[in-house]
């Protein structure tokens, strides 16, 4: 029965870059911690249709890789923030609202707990995907629904910078090879 119902619904999604990036920072105990855009993205749209994503961070030091990516993968934008992207993003969710039918904020904060209000009360399904542990509870409980971000969504990525050894640590570790 369910293979027989046609969803058709438009999906924007907004990441308030700083926020996911903080939380996965502190839950897995390293700034090498990342969102896996290929893996994450389709889990939260399913069958729906992608109409904007748009990565929201503050500064100017932004990836061009992610950039690149995210275009070339979803069409996908990033936008770069004076200070925090609750302002931004918050706005661009309003100015959204009257061309999808949902929007997904990535973000934990509540400092968009009035967007999601506003957002609702317009019509909008809200979700929120975001790092349960730093999640604020209000938000949770305010959208419509919780995507819980994954340890599948996510990745940790080397520099690729060889730690240096000392001469006593290479000394050891020839001892050890010969024994």
């Amino acid at each position: 029965m369910k293979d027989d119902v046609s969803i058709a619904q438009s999906v924007a999604v907004l990441i308030d870059g700083n926020n996911i990036e903080r939380s996965l920072h502190e839950v897995y105990k390293t700034k090498s911690a990342m969102l896996n855009f290929d893996t994450l993205i389709p889990r939260l749209i399913q069958k729906r249709g992608l109409n904007r994503l748009i990565y929201f961070r503050e500064g100017k030091n932004i990836s061009s890789k992610l950039a690149e990516r995210l275009h070339e993968n979803f069409y996908g934008a990033v936008r770069p923030c004076h200070k925090s992207a609750d302002i931004p993003l918050s706005i661009k969710a309003t100015q959204l609202s009257s061309k999808v039918d949902t929007i997904i904020i990535l973000s934990g904060d509540s400092d968009y707990i009035e967007t999601v209000r506003h957002l609702k009360a317009e019509g909008v399904r809200v979700e929120i995907c975001a790092v349960k542990e730093t999640t604020a509870k209000i938000l949770e409980e305010e959208c419509d629904y919780f995507h819980p971000i994954l340890k599948e969504d996510c990745f940790i990525y080397s520099t690729g910078k060889k730690k240096k050894t000392t001469s006593k640590a290479k000394t050891q570790k020839k001892r050890a090879t010969k024994q």
